[in-house]
């Protein structure tokens, strides 16, 4: 793999995003991945709130509105998270926290899906929500497990380049 990292980490995309002292480079990136996060994981926390109990008073297929902002706010972390990757791919790539985030990342997207359909668009939701719990209490652990991971690494991190 470190001729692709090698290759990767050689190009002028990731020279500036690491390099450069513009805004736009490697911060302003980060910034678009935590804005990128709040949109997804706060609606997805949202709702998995309103599946639990909280904020009776909101109809549980009222969360469903929130859907196009968790799939902008996915898309914003996908692009930003492959320029972060482009930046520093072997630090990420040889990282088994990486993986561990990737793998709770697509199961709690698999699980926002699912709860859309099960619970969000049914014809009674408010009926199913003794159902919904245990799929909200997973989504929220997998959010946690993705946050957690990605900040960690920043510090677990054996090689931050191929050469270096």
């Amino acid at each position: 793999m470190d001729p692709v990292f090698t290759w990767i980490e050689g190009s002028a995309l990731s020279i500036w995003l690491r390099e450069s002292e513009s805004l736009l480079a490697f911060p302003g990136v980060l910034t678009l991945h935590a804005i990128g996060l709040a949109f997804a994981v706060g609606t997805s926390v949202a709702t998995d709130l309103r599946l639990l109990g909280f904020l009776p008073g909101v109809p549980v297929a009222a969360m469903a509105r929130f859907m196009p902002v968790f799939w902008l706010g996915l898309a914003i972390n996908v692009a930003s998270g492959v320029l972060l990757l482009i930046a520093y791919p072997t630090k990420a790539l040889t990282n088994p926290l990486f993986y561990f985030k990737l793998f709770c990342i697509g199961c709690a997207v698999a699980l926002v899906v699912f709860i859309r359909r099960a619970f969000l668009d049914a014809s009674e939701p408010e009926r199913l929500l003794g159902s919904a719990r245990g799929f909200a209490v997973a989504s929220l652990a997998l959010w946690v497990g993705a946050i957690a991971s990605g900040r960690l690494l920043a510090y677990t991190y054996t090689r931050l380049l191929v050469d270096f």
